[in-house]
Parts: C-alpha cells; sequence; structure tokens
C-alpha cells in the first residue's frame, strides 16, 4: 500500500453514506420496522444488507429517480421477501428514514480536525434535502457538495466524478489535488482509480465479512485506515 503525502493534497471529498453516516445501522432500523415482530423470518443482519445492496445497486443503475424513492422501494422490496408489509404510508417513511440515519462516532471530530488543514467535499448518491439532514447531524458544513440529484445519476457513475472535478476546478482544485475519501469499493473507489483520482478506503467492515449493503467490487485504494479518527489522525497530525 502507497504512503501518501498528505501535503500534495488541498481537498478531500468524502462519500457520506457508509463513510460518514452509519448508514447500514439505519438500513437496518429501517428494515426492522416493518418486519414480522419474530424477527425477519430468521433473516440475519449481514443477508439484509446484502439484499439491499442488490436491490439498491439495480434501481440506481436504470433511469434516474430521487434517492429519496430508491431508498423506499428498496426497503420494501427487502421487507416483502422476509414476510413485511409496509404499507404506502410505511414505503414513504422509509425513503424518508435517511434523514435520521446516524453519524458514526468519530465523524464530526474527524472532519473538524482535517478542516484545519484541508477544504472538504462531499460527493453522494443522495438528494439535496436528505443530505442536507446528514450534514446538520454530523455538524461541519462542506465547502462543496455534489449530490446524484444534481448530476442526475448515481455513483459508481463516472459522471458523478465529473462533476466533483469540474466543480472543484472552478476553485481552482486541480484533480490531483483532490484526495477521496470512502468506505464503498463499488461506488468509490473502482470509478475513482479508473479516472485517475487517488483515494483512501474507510474500511468500517473490517471485522466483519462480505461486503455489507454495498455490491463487491475489485479496487486498490491508496491507503486503508479501519476509521475517520485514525485517518484524521494521520493526515493531520498533532
Amino acid at each position: 500500500m502507497t504512503k501518501l503525502d498528505y501535503g500534495a493534497f488541498d481537498a478531500l471529498t468524502f462519500d457520506c453514506y457508509g463513510t460518514l453516516i452509519d448508514w447500514e445501522a439505519g438500513i437496518l432500523a429501517a428494515l426492522r420496522s416493518v418486519l414480522p415482530a419474530d424477527g425477519a423470518d430468521g433473516a440475519e443482519d449481514e443477508a439484509l444488507l446484502e439484499e439491499y445492496a442488490n436491490a439498491e445497486a439495480t434501481l440506481e443503475a436504470g433511469p434516474y429517480r430521487r434517492y429519496r424513492e430508491i431508498a423506499a422501494d428498496s426497503l420494501a422490496a427487502v421487507a416483502r421477501a422476509h414476510g413485511g408489509a409496509p404499507t404506502a404510508d410505511d414505503v414513504a417513511r422509509l425513503g424518508g428514514s435517511v434523514a435520521d440515519w446516524p453519524p458514526f462516532a468519530d465523524s464530526h471530530d474527524a472532519l473538524t480536525r482535517l478542516q484545519t488543514r484541508f477544504r472538504l467535499g462531499v460527493l453522494t448518491n443522495c438528494d439535496d434535502d436528505l443530505f442536507a439532514a446528514s450534514e446538520a447531524r454530523l455538524g461541519v458544513t462542506f465547502d462543496w457538495v455534489v449530490t446524484a440529484q444534481q448530476v442526475g445519476s448515481y455513483k459508481p457513475d463516472e459522471r458523478n466524478f465529473a462533476a466533483l472535478t469540474e466543480r472543484l476546478a472552478a476553485d481552482g482544485v486541480a484533480q490531483g489535488r483532490i484526495l477521496h475519501v470512502a468506505q464503498s469499493l463499488f461506488h468509490d473507489h473502482a470509478p475513482a482509480q479508473r479516472l485517475g483520482f487517488r483515494s483512501v478506503w474507510i474500511d468500517r467492515r473490517q471485522d466483519r465479512s462480505g461486503a455489507g449493503a454495498t455490491p463487491p467490487a475489485d479496487a486498490h485504494p491508496d491507503a486503508t485506515f479501519p476509521s475517520m479518527a485514525d485517518f484524521a489522525a494521520a493526515a493531520v497530525p498533532d
């Protein structure tokens, strides 16, 4: 694994859900709220997350729809596959639950530390209003926010990264001075690698097998850390 020279970068860009926001906890809480009380016919959390990943990726690869609808339909499909019977009101609530998904415990402090050295951006597969709620939960204001709603497509589509590059270039930050930081190999690191971005993997799932709520992918980030706290300590040492 290459040792990064953090002085070579002016901006850090982040995936949000899975990296800064604990979306797997949010997904599971939303699912459990509409699954049978006897425990989702015995389905384990990892199986539910994998099913969600497959449903979401299929919908995101199709014609653009807002993430509120993608999340609602993906969660409802998994729930129905395990004996749930979500009503129309339940489905609407599932989509809106994204705004309530919790930050990881280390996200705020890590971002605050990183802001002392870098400008920060977000490239997220989300809607403007849902991300605004998550940004408020994180307690940090980002310099740039590029959402799927703004681009009209979802990562790993390269158009999202092109929009990010264009947005930062308008503020004088060249792609070579951007370091992308993310948890998902599928949504972030694989396309970033194809496009020549340097990237850091926040491997939130290091102690668990499988890919969780993201499809698996073959990608080789430039550096790996188990948490945002560890990454921030390396990038902005005491």
